[in-house]
């Protein structure tokens, strides 16, 4: 691939990613949306999150793709503590713990 090749994607996916700003932000930013829109928008980040996650601890890359007790763990510890707690912060805490504990345990990168 030429340079000229790379930047071209990169510019295309750069307008691409403003387009698709712009339709939520510039076209209907100053506008009310509907009740039901918002109750929806509501749970983007608890539906996008899982996705982030999931493959990280189903399918790691350090293990070359092998479920291992550590990364099942943590994603276990950090599950129950926040439905627990409610608290973010002391469920990504603990699950961070967990992760480091159960890795310097069992000794798997």
């Amino acid at each position: 691939m030429t340079a000229t090749y790379i930047w071209a994607i990169i510019i295309v996916l750069g307008v691409g990613t403003y387009l698709i700003r712009f339709s939520f932000l510039g076209l209907i930013g100053g506008k009310d949306l509907p009740e039901w829109v918002l109750r929806h928008l509501r749970y983007t980040a608890v539906a996008v999150l899982p996705g982030l996650v999931a493959p990280l601890v189903l399918w790691p890359a350090a293990t070359g793709g092998e479920v291992d007790p550590a990364r099942l763990s943590a994603a276990l510890v950090t599950f129950g503590v926040g439905l627990l707690t409610r608290n973010v912060v002391a469920a990504i805490t603990l699950g961070g713990a967990t992760l480091f504990g159960m890795v310097w345990l069992t000794g798997a990168y």
